[in-house]
């Protein structure tokens, strides 16, 4: 039985990924790609290489949706037919017919956490590239001039409630990949004195983890804002955070990024105090780890559905299988929307649509189960 529904649903499940990545890519990529060679004389030769880097991340999305297309067409035709009536009178269960689905569905849920881990995200990264050096809009992989980063630290006031204060801010005036002019630091973090340091140039000792400023003067500053000391230095080492260079460095967009990348940008982020940013990333990393798990959710829901006696046709299954897809990608994003208001937590934010399916799943089957 289980080999006979495993190749029942490999052929609908083929069909709705080359369906689902298609769909998806026209809308998404193709036509930006038109315009960009009509109007921009990008080569064709390029226009089909960003086309096809492009490809693993529609691949990505079209898992979970194909998992429901095979899952209820396949029951669905199964059911029409009274073949799974046949199984039930033989003493199979339907808790037993829809795991077959359901464990396939676990299969894809693996491959999606591939794709969307190792391929998508670098494909996507150099189809940017790819784009940018056709265009001649290529950028260097670090900020040249005016870097700003302050950092920010929580204190507690009398009342008990907590007020976030600048703790650092770091400014350049340019940075060549490598080695920063123009420096100002102002340092905060000290309770008993805030130092000020202008320096000519200064950069990242790797080998020590400080950094080593050349040519400058920190001022030494007590609580009451009085002198306490001035330092003049030809090479003086402090021993600071080095965010400064990894906001310098380019960061990478979202869907450009795996979890461990978006993970560290992260860290940064917090470090920086942007509290949007940083809800936004926290939800976005935390809709990387649900979004495989979705393929199981319409797995148990298609082969729910499915098992439903009744005459459904191979259109109505596609019609339901369009329309449940198009409820929970909608009602993701009105939770991830929540989630990075700070309404729900990021967890919350993008794994409800997820709980909420598996329920509702689980309900369908008792109901199926019993009649």
């Amino acid at each position: 039985m289980d080999r006979y529904l495993t190749r029942e649903m490999v052929p609908p499940f083929l069909f709705g990924i080359a369906a689902f990545s298609s769909l998806g890519i026209s809308i998404g990529a193709v036509f930006e790609l038109v315009r960009k060679v009509v109007e921009s004389g990008l080569p064709v030769g390029i226009a089909a290489r960003v086309f096809i880097l492009n490809f693993p991340e529609f691949i990505v999305l079209a898992f979970p949706m194909s998992t429901l297309l095979a899952t209820l067409m396949t029951y669905s035709r199964l059911s029409s037919q009274s073949e799974l009536t046949a199984l039930r009178s033989c003493g199979v269960s339907v808790h037993r017919m829809v795991a077959t689905g359901v464990c396939l569905s676990f299969l894809v849920t693996g491959l999606t956490f591939l794709f969307n881990e190792q391929i998508a995200p670098a494909a996507k990264y150099q189809a940017t590239l790819t784009m940018r050096k056709a265009l001649k809009t290529e950028q260097p992989s670090f900020k040249r001039e005016n870097l700003i980063y302050p950092e920010f630290k929580k204190v507690e006031r009398e009342d008990g409630s907590k007020e976030k204060v600048l703790s650092r801010l770091f400014y350049a005036d340019k940075f060549d990949g490598k080695m920063m002019s123009g420096l100002t630091i102002i340092d905060r973090s000290q309770d008993d004195f805030s130092q000020i340091l202008q320096a000519e140039s200064g950069e990242w000792n790797v080998k020590d983890n400080v950094w080593d400023f050349y040519n400058g003067t920190i001022y030494l500053v007590a609580p009451d804002r009085s002198y306490r000391n001035i330092v003049r230095f030809e090479r003086q080492q402090l021993k600071l955070p080095r965010t400064a260079l990894d906001l310098a460095k380019e960061s990478r967009d979202y869907g450009e990024m795996n979890i461990v990348q978006a993970l560290e940008q992260l860290e940064v982020e917090k470090l920086r105090g942007d509290d949007r940013k940083i809800r936004k990333l926290e939800v976005r990393i935390q809709q990387k780890f649900a979004l495989p798990f979705v393929c199981v959710v319409f797995g148990l829901v298609g082969a729910t559905l499915g098992s439903i006696p009744g005459r459904t046709g191979s259109a109505k299954s596609f019609g339901l299988s369009v329309l449940i897809i198009f409820g929970y990608y909608l009602f993701s994003n009105i939770t991830g929307g929540l989630g990075q208001a700070g309404v729900f937590s990021p967890f919350l934010g993008a794994w409800f649509p997820n709980f909420l399916g598996l329920g509702i799943g689980l309900f369908l089957l008792g109901r199926v189960a019993r009649r």
